[in-house]
């Protein structure tokens, strides 16, 4: 992990991977939000919403991976520009996001800013990315692994640089 400080405390950056259906919202629609700046709604996962409220932190590295694609696949890297607050789409009854359960006094689900930091080239397809030795370990290479907020390891971070 990379080391940040200020005079407060100390913190390490962290890497994730956010997964998103490119016909929903792609990392070209990221490309063309003002500033290439949007919030990551609608996780309605206790455990990736647990890593967005108690783990991810402003500076924090992510790829955006598009799930149920073909091929499925990393399409660059965004960084975390807000730190987590209440998924305010939870609370509206027109949103397909809607859950009549969390309350503005009380959010169940929360979300963070991210900032697009490049596109990739090219799209690194999942099946490449099974195929890297250094990716062993991997979260989304584990059988099973749905969340669409997963942990990445500063090694694999790397790796999957390296490849794109």
């Amino acid at each position: 992990m990379v080391q940040c400080s200020d005079s407060k405390q100390q913190t390490f950056m962290k890497y994730w991977l956010l997964k998103s259906e490119p016909e929903c919202f792609s990392i070209d629609s990221l490309r063309a939000e003002p500033g290439q700046t949007t919030y990551w709604d609608g996780v309605r996962n206790y455990q990736a919403r647990n890593y967005i409220r108690d783990e991810m932190q402003v500076g924090d590295q992510v790829f955006f991976y598009h799930s149920n694609a073909n091929p499925p696949g990393i399409a660059g890297v965004a960084k975390i520009v807000r730190q987590a607050y209440p998924d305010f789409t939870a609370f509206d009854s027109n949103h397909e996001h809607f859950d009549p359960k969390s309350k503005p006094e009380s959010p169940t689900w929360m979300m963070v800013d991210i900032k697009l930091v490049r596109k990739f080239k090219r799209l690194l397809p999942l099946e490449e990315l099974k195929s890297r030795p250094e990716l062993e370990g991997l979260v989304l290479l584990q059988k099973g692994s749905r969340l669409s907020v997963q942990p990445v390891s500063p090694e694999h971070f790397r790796a999957i640089l390296q490849l794109a």
